[in-house]
């Protein structure tokens, strides 16, 4: 087993590759660890394949992942997670903006006994209005919603013990909160801050577009968090909201009828014969009822989907360094 594993997603990253491999070797050589990096290619077309066969023939402890086709950075590093072998986990962009040298100090705050260390990139060179602004927000978002308070989800570097992301499943978009989820198996966080640099090679993969994905992953990640072993407490909230105005209502209809034919009141015949008293009730209970029923529905899927086999969200198209 090695000491660290680096995980590295790459999508059309041609002109940075050799750059990065000469950046990660120096860094990780400097170390006095046992190290691997894997390289995930999730279906690039530029030539970044070629360009990571090459940088292995210099470096053995490069170990290659080709996807068939895009499945997206969460399906990347799921794969990298699932492949390493190192004690500690540590993820980073391509792009070269993530600087590899700070990887030490990541591995620094490992030691101290942390299982997750995420980097604080509190110096950006991005563009403000369509990068720094839109992840500022996001941030105290992802915080308050999920409880765990990072200045930083969006930042890749990051580093894992690696028993607390083997046993993270991730899907959609679900990448940026893994120290969230980590939290909620019992993970220990960390945050330091590391150096940020601009782009010079190729374009950003990451844009206003990726705004409502987020936030709608972030709705899984709450459920998750809160009620994924008990989804009809969510659902049971959602029916009382409806299920407690309706027997009300339905409470006010039937004392107007009692009112109306014991005292006749002119109040009352009013309120008896207005269809907006008689239907919404009907209607609100079986809104209840429905949200119920999806509660229950939920709770047999969820037993399902923990009882349920493995299933990849990627497919691979080839390997390289992983005969042994």
């Amino acid at each position: 087993m090695k000491d660290i594993s680096i995980v590295v997603p790459v999508y059309n990253e041609v002109e940075n590759i050799a750059l990065l491999c000469q950046a990660l070797s120096e860094a990780l050589e400097k170390l006095d660890r046992v190290w691997e990096v894997l390289f995930i290619d999730d279906g690039s077309t530029d030539g970044t394949w070629d360009k990571l066969l090459e940088a292995r023939k210099d470096q053995p402890a490069f170990r290659l992942i080709r996807f068939r086709r895009n499945f997206g950075q969460t399906a990347a590093m799921t794969a990298g997670f699932r492949e390493a072998t190192g004690k500690v986990v540590v993820t980073l962009d391509a792009d070269l903006q993530n600087d590899p040298a700070d990887i030490p100090l990541l591995l620094a705050k490992i030691d101290e006994g942390y299982d997750v260390v995420s980097g604080w990139r509190k110096v950006r060179h991005d563009r403000f209005l369509t990068r720094r602004l839109p992840s500022m927000l996001a941030n105290a978002l992802i915080s308050r919603i999920t409880g765990v308070a990072l200045h930083d989800y969006g930042c890749t570097l990051k580093a894992y013990r690696r028993e607390v992301v083997q046993n993270i499943r991730l899907y959609g978009e679900m990448h940026r909160f893994i120290p969230a989820l980590a939290s909620w198996v019992g993970g220990s966080l960390a945050e330091v801050v590391v150096n940020h640099r601009p782009r010079q090679f190729g374009i950003s993969k990451y844009g206003l577009n990726r705004t409502l994905r987020v936030a709608l992953d972030l709705a899984t990640v709450k459920f998750l968090l809160r009620y994924s072993t008990r989804p009809l407490h969510i659902f049971g909230k959602l029916g009382l909201l409806f299920g407690l105005p309706g027997l009300l209502m339905m409470a006010a209809v039937a004392l107007g009828h009692i009112s109306f034919l014991v005292f006749g009141t002119e109040f009352a015949a009013d309120l008896v014969k207005r269809p907006f008293w008689v239907i919404t009730p009907f209607m609100l209970i079986l809104f209840c009822l429905q949200f119920v029923s999806m509660g229950l529905l939920a709770e047999l899927q969820t037993r399902t989907y923990h009882e349920s086999q493995n299933k990849p969200i990627y497919v691979i198209r080839e390997t390289v360094g992983f005969d042994e």
